[in-house]
């Protein structure tokens, strides 16, 4: 049985969300997706996700909060940042909270979105390989 990857998505944006949400599903992803940061720091606390996608200018708590509490909370949490708002500020501080790249908006050709989710998550299985052959507690390919 293949274990799928689970992708938080996080925008504001209803579209985007589920644009996103059926470009990867179709690709074999599980996806759940939140509003806004606060949204999605409810579902990190009671699911198990892989990589976030997340907007970086959103009401109730921008995507800069949510990358906090990942790199804090959730070290094995891979994100990626998208953004319209493409300034040298919003780049550096994607960078600074570990996102592991940034996307621009408008998403027209989804190859780099694609690419950047496929790297997250075999960066991921990587380390959960590694984790598993140090620990002996997991078994090659569990969660």
């Amino acid at each position: 049985m293949d274990i799928k990857e689970v992708l938080l998505i996080v925008d504001d944006e209803t579209a985007i969300c589920e644009m996103l949400s059926r470009h990867f599903r179709f690709r074999g992803y599980d996806v759940v997706t939140a509003g806004n940061g606060a949204e999605a720091v409810g579902i990190l606390k009671k699911q198990v996700i892989d990589v976030v996608i997340t907007d970086l200018m959103m009401p109730v708590m921008d995507g800069v909060a949510l990358l906090k509490i990942i790199r804090n909370e959730y070290p094995m949490v891979h994100a990626i940042v998208m953004t319209g708002y493409v300034t040298l500020e919003n780049l550096l501080a994607a960078m600074r909270y570990g996102a592991d790249t940034c996307v621009f908006k408008p998403l027209d050709d989804m190859e780099e979105m694609t690419q950047a989710v496929a790297s997250a998550c075999s960066t991921l299985a990587g380390w959960k390989k590694k984790l598993a052959e140090l620990s002996g507690l997991f078994k090659e390919g569990d969660r």
